[in-house]
This record gives structure tokens, sequence and C-alpha cells, in this order.
């Protein structure tokens, strides 16, 4: 140890005496390390931290599954989730849960609450407890018991003051009194963060063997010592014994178990592992510059070196000292990254999407600070063994002579531009998946969405079951707040959809076409199905292509009429005029619906998602008394979000308890729905200009030391005649052979690596020819001017000062 702090001391003066070189180090390692970090933060966060339940790798998710149709993470009947939870003897408990929404009143503002409706054993199978009062049990989840809540942290501490006496108090949730029983702890999240309530599912006798319809997602946790498989294996034989007793509904449907870790973050992981990958070339890249940096280094200390070693001292005493000045650049690097890390972190969530879960848990923890640790130790011996071993390696007379300029000779030559090569093909790699990305988000952003999303301001209603549960009275509401919205100064048109283009919510029905069977229909047999005002294909600026749009005459006093979209035309009847043709929808026996027009299809599930077959039918004919919710859409002269106060007063003419929500233009909508290709596009875009300027920086200073090396060589040829363009062509040429070589290289390790980011790209082959050509070029030309630099400095020599250089 004696020896080794020795070792720091002198490495420490030695380094201070070269202030310029240690700056430029210590700089190029702390954007690495920091960066490096930085990332790691939000992976350790998202993918690797245990979530916050008791043993929560014993909980999974359980879906149904059918391999025929390519469904393998299908919502669960509640018949088949009673029989399974009632047959199985691998898992302590299973729970079910469904997503629902309460309007809360009885304060001065209604308000819209995210909530799950759970089955008994829920809080249980997760193994939560409330912080205050008590979570929900067996005897709550009984018909005539269920009006009892429990609250969220948030929502307690919003809503409620942080009360503690808010126990045994009421809430007015959809109309009716119910009792508040707990509350959760503020770390408390499953899933969704913006959970607000809970309260008991109570499914009636009836319900619970019901086979008609699936709306369930269901949780369980393993027994100890049950693996996955054997669970998968017990469920799997339930499953095939309920087909066989009720094939009418069970026929090709199996079980699928997935680890709850897995159900959350499985959509994120490639992207979080790319980054990583990716910032871990950067960091690689500026280990190769030091590298080269450090060599040139050892190159001017050669005489210090032999002397050392004609004093006694071994290689690996040599090694040890070089060593740990590189391990103080990596020390003072990892310090200075941190410091970036947490405003590196702090910067990731800021930018990050909705949709990346647990990521605003990220923190510089012990786990992180570990790390970073295990980094900067990893850093010192990738930039710091190389010139270490080649400095130590040297003739004692050669390095003894007065006129000895270079004794680590063509060795370390050969290692240098290794080293450049190196650091340019890993440049290429990130540049060319930057590149992929760019390209991919561009083409993202070009993808017309089928209606013109400028001055469209969006709000969500849902109308409560007690006072609103006729279609007739669900009707009359948004026909009156509709009519009274159209008043307001600035408002152009007005319309209603039960699901926004852009929100992600779907509904379908299946299909059939008079006078044929439902295998005969069409290729597809089902279709999307949307409930809309009359005016709401005008207020998007959706076209219509054939026939005409919905009225104000298309009401429940005249024929049932429909309008689809191009694709669902194209698809059930091609080559025909689709417009006089008659449906059925839902049911085979429910009444026949007449087409009467065909507007153009839209991006409703995504910029990147094809719409498919839809339909649309007037709100005023709607069929189902449950479908109490609807999307105003308001078209404005100028900005949207300045009328929203106006627009929502409106709707509270109407009803004052009845709450407005999901408050947006369409133009946020729709950067919301490319908020994660953007997210990785710009950090990869960072890492890759970072990648682009170090690589550049590198080739500039092994060219800028090389042509001192020259220098008297250099002389000596201008002597003998040489012009300077002469000079220049001879540095050139031997910086861009270095370049070349490691564009080659790069280019062969991306079409190898990028594969991997398939899933992320749109419109855009891994293997983009453009892409790949637009990258080497880029590179190849800023290689060229890193080059032209030093070359232009060594056309300028004096000769006499060159043939005196020593």
């Amino acid at each position: 140890m004696n020896t080794f702090f020795q070792d720091l001391r002198y490495g420490f003066r030695m380094l201070m005496k070269s202030p310029g070189f240690t700056l430029i180090a210590v700089m190029a390692l702390a954007l690495g390390i920091g960066a490096n970090t930085a990332i790691f933060s939000v992976v350790n966060s998202v993918l690797l931290r245990p979530l916050p339940f008791r043993n929560s790798d014993r909980l999974m998710t359980v879906w149904e599954n059918n391999l025929k149709k390519g469904q393998d993470h299908e919502i669960v009947g509640s018949a088949n989730f009673t029989d399974w939870k009632n047959q199985n003897q691998s898992f302590e408990s299973l729970a079910a849960y469904l997503n629902w929404n309460y309007n809360l009143t009885g304060g001065d503002d209604p308000q819209r609450l995210n909530a799950l409706v759970v089955s008994a054993g829920f809080f249980q199978t997760l193994g939560a407890e409330a912080e205050l009062g008590r979570v929900l049990t067996a005897e709550d989840d009984q018909e005539g018991r269920d009006d009892v809540v429990v609250l969220s942290h948030a929502l307690w501490q919003r809503q409620f003051g942080a009360s503690r006496q808010i126990i045994g108090q009421t809430v007015m949730l959809n109309g009716k009194s119910h009792t508040v029983v707990g509350v959760m702890p503020s770390d408390f999240n499953f899933l969704d963060d913006q959970v607000e309530i809970w309260r008991p599912m109570a499914m009636s006798a009836q319900q619970a063997q019901s086979r008609e319809g699936k709306y369930l997602k269901v949780i369980g946790r393993l027994k100890p010592g049950v693996t996955i498989e054997q669970a998968k294996a017990e469920i799997g034989t339930i499953a095939q014994r309920l087909e066989q007793q009720y094939p009418d509904t069970n026929a090709g449907w199996g079980v699928n178990i997935v680890p709850l870790r897995e159900e959350i973050v499985g959509n994120v992981r490639p992207v979080l592992i790319i980054l990583l990958g990716a910032v871990g070339f950067v960091l690689l890249i500026a280990c190769t510059n030091i590298a080269n940096l450090l060599l040139a280094r050892a190159s001017s200390r050669q005489k210090e070196i032999a002397v050392r070693a004609a004093l006694g001292a071994s290689r690996w005493r040599l090694i040890g000292q070089f060593l740990s000045e590189s391990f103080l650049l990596a020390f003072a690097g990892g310090a200075l990254g941190l410091l970036l890390a947490l405003w590196g972190s702090d910067a990731l969530i800021a930018l990050s999407p909705d949709n990346i879960p647990r990521i605003k848990e990220a923190a510089i923890d012990g786990h992180v600070l570990a790390f970073t640790l295990l980094l900067t130790l990893l850093t010192t011996l990738i930039f710091g063994l190389a010139p270490a071993w080649q400095a130590s390696k040297l003739d004692l007379n050669e390095a003894l002579k007065d006129e000895g300029r270079s004794a680590a000779g063509s060795s370390g030559r050969r290692l240098r531009n290794l080293l450049v090569v190196a650091e340019v093909a890993i440049g290429v790699v990130l540049l060319v998946g930057a590149g992929l990305m760019i390209n991919s988000f561009i083409k993202l952003q070009r993808v017309n969405a089928g209606f013109d999303t400028h001055n469209l301001l969006t709000m969500q209603i849902t109308l409560p079951p007690a006072r609103y549960g006729q279609n007739e009275q669900q009707i009359a509401f948004f026909q009156q707040a509709i009519e009274k919205i159209k008043t307001l100064p600035g408002v152009k048109s007005v319309g209603a959809i039960q699901d926004l283009p852009l929100r992600l919510n779907n509904m379908s029905f299946p299909v059939t076409l008079e006078g044929r069977t439902e295998s005969q229909s069409a290729q597809s047999t089902k279709a999307g199905y949307r409930a809309v005002t009359d005016e709401y294909f005008r207020t998007l600026g959706i076209p219509l292509l054939e026939g005409r749009l919905f009225t104000a005459h298309d009401d429940q006093n005249s024929t049932p009429v429909l309008v689809i979209n191009q694709t669902m035309a194209r698809s059930f009847w091609p080559g025909e005029d689709p417009v006089g043709k008659r449906i059925h929808f839902g049911e085979p026996n429910d009444p026949l619906y007449s087409i009467v027009g065909v507007v153009g299809d839209i991006k409703h599930m995504g910029l990147d998602a094809d719409e498919g077959a839809v339909m649309y039918q007037p709100h005023a004919q709607k069929r189902f008394s449950w479908l109490r919710w609807m999307t105003i859409v308001v078209r404005t002269e100028n900005d949207p979000l300045s009328l929203a106060p106006a627009v929502r007063s409106r709707i509270l003419e109407v009803d004052k308890n009845q709450p407005v929500y999901n408050i947006a233009t369409m133009e946020q909508l729709l950067t919301k729905s490319t908020a994660q290709p953007r997210f990785s596009t710009l950090l990869l875009g960072i890492f890759a200009l970072l990648a682009l300027c170090l690589a550049a920086i590198g080739i500039y200073g092994v060219m800028s030391y090389n042509v001192t090396q020259r220098t008297h060589e250099i002389g000596v040829r201008m002597a003998l005649g040489a012009q300077m363009r002469d000079v220049m062509k001879l540095i050139i040429r031997q910086g861009m052979k270095m370049v070349l070589v490691g564009v080659a290289l790069g280019l062969l390790g991306a079409i190898a690596i990028t594969r991997v980011m398939k899933s992320l790209l749109f419109g855009v082959t891994a293997t983009d020819p453009l892409t790949f050509a637009v990258v080497a070029v880029l590179l190849t030309m800023v290689a060229l001017l890193a080059c032209y630099l030093p070359a232009r400095r060594a056309a300028k020599v004096d000769p006499l000062v060159a043939l005196r250089y020593e």
C-alpha cells in the first residue's frame, strides 16, 4: 500500500505538470461516465429494482390466450377466473381487477377519478397494507356491502387535506354514497400511478358463473417452491378441462402466465438496453481517446522510464506507476461524472414519456454508486493498461541515447493507429443507429393522420349511471352541451366521439353482411365501432368519399344507419359500391343497419398503426346504454386552450355536478403519441453527436502528434524540393487510411448490431442503404477536416527550423 500511495502522489504531481492534458482527459471521462451513470439509474429503476411488493418475484399476471388467433394477452372471463381460483393448487391467491372511472361530487369542483375495481384478496395478493385505516377485505366483496372505498395517498392529500379523520367519512361516487375505509401509502403503485381510488368488485353469483364476455385482468401469487412452468402446466390442464366442458365459449382458449415485472417493463426493455449500449460506446470512444493521449505522453517520457528501469524498476513496477496515473484520471472523471449524472437523471425524467414505468423513481442510490465505482475501475484498465504495457516495453540502449526521439517506435504508432480505427468504427455504429432512429422518426412525423389536428380542443365526459342510465338521457345531455358550446365566440364547429383518435382506445364488434353467413361475410368479420355526433366528421376534417354524412335527422325515430371507412368498404365489398348495403353488428339477429356513406381512413391507434375496418354510428341512434362516455371535440379559430374554461362552463350549465377531464389539444395528443420514439431518438442522437465529436478530436490528436514526431522528416522532404501540397497529401493520406478502415469495419458492425433495433423502426429497414451511406460520408468528411488541420500546419513548417528540430 505504501508503494501504491507513493505512485499516486507521484502520478498526481505529473498530472499537475500537464494541466491541459489532465483537464481534457477528465472532461472526456466525466461525459462518458456521467452519461452511463444517468442511463443506468433509469435502467436500475425500471428493469432491475424489485417491485415495491412483498416477494415481488412471486407475483404473476394471468391471461387467456388463443394461439390460432394470435392472442396471448387476452382479458379473462369471470367464470374462467372463478374456476381457476377454485381448482388450482399453484397459487396462494388469485385476484381480479378492472380499470374504472368515477365522478367525485359533493364539493365545489366535480372531479373524474381513475379507479380499480378489485376482487377479494387483491391487496393481500400484493402484500400491501394501508397507511391509514385498512385495505379491502373479503367481507367488502359482497353485494350490499361493497359501498366502501380505499383512497390513494395523493387524492387524500389533494382533496381531503390529509385529514386523519377521513376514515369512516362518506364520499359521493357516481351519485352514490361510499364509506372511506383506508388510505394507501404514498409509494403504493400498481401498474398505473394515476389510480386514485379502489373499491370492491362484488360480483353476484350469476356474474361469477357467466361465460359471456371477457373483462377481467388477473394477478396471482405463486406458492413457495412452485415454478412458473409448474403453474402454467396446472392452469393449462384446467383450461383444457374447461374447453371440453364449455366448447361454445372456451374452444381454443388456453392460459398464459407472465411475471408481473415482465408485464410492466416488457415494452420498454429493448429501448433502455439499446440506450445503455449506445452510451457504453460513447465511453469506449472516450477511453480510446485518452489511451491515445497517454501513449503520446508516454513517448515523451521514455528517458524517465529508461532511467527508472536502469535503476532496477521492474516492468510490473512501471506498469503500476502508469496505472496509478490512469486511476487518478478515472477517479476524477468518475467524481465529476457522478455530479453530471445527478443533473442528467433529472433531465431524463423530465424528457421521458409517461409510458415508461417507474422512471420517476430513478435516483442515484447505492446500486448506482456501486455501478459508477465499478465503471471507474473498468475505465482505468480500458484506457490505462495498453499505454502502460507499451510504455514499459522499451530498449534501454536506444532510450538512453541523447538522439533517441521515440523509443515507442513503430509498435507504438501501430497501437495509436489501431485505437483510431477502433473509435471510428464504434462511432460509425452509433451514428448509424442514431441515423436509423432519426430517419424513422421523420417518416413517422410525416404520416398523414387522416384529419386536421390544428386548432382542436378535446375533453372527456363520462355520465354517471345513477342519473344517466338510459340512452335518451345520455343523448339529450350531449346534444344540449354541444348546442351551448356552439354559441361561444371563436368556435367554428363541435362534435363528439366515444373513443377519440390517438387516445389508444378502440371498440370492435363482429359483423355479418345481409344475406351472408358470418364466415362468408369478408376476410375480416370484425370492425371497429365508434358512436359520433353528426358534426364530428366536419369538425375533424375527415373527408367524405362516397354517399353522405350523418345529419340531425338520424335519430332513434329514423332508419338505423352507419358510415364506414375506406378500409371496411374495400375489405367487405371489394369492387362494389357499399352505399346502400346493410349489415348486422353484434349478434346476427340484431337490427340491420344501412351504409349511407364512406369516409377516409384515419390513424386512430397511432401514426404507426393501420386503422382497419371501422363503422361509425350516429350517437343519437346508439344501442348501448352502458356507453356513457364521450369526448367533445371543438374546432376553434384561435388557440384552443384559451377556450377551455368557457367550454367547461357551458358543460357545467347542463349539469353542475358533471366532471370534465383530460382537457388537451389534438396537437398535444399527437405529440404524446410519438413521445417514446422522440425520447429514444433524441438520446441516441445526442450520444451519436458526442461520439462524432470525440472521434474527430481523437483523429486530430493522433495526426497532430504524428506531425510533431515527423517534423524533422518533413523538413528534409521540403529541403529536397517537396511542395506544400505534397506534404499535405502525405499527412492526409496517412490519416484517411485509418479512417476508411474504421468506417468499413463500423459499417460491417452496424449491419450486425442494428438488427436489434427492428422493433423500434417505422418505415425504415435496419440496413437502410441511404442511412449507411450518409453516415459513411459524414464521418469521412469530419475525419478529413480533422486530418486537414494538422496537415496544413505541417505544410507550413520552415525547413530551417525543422532541420534543427530535436
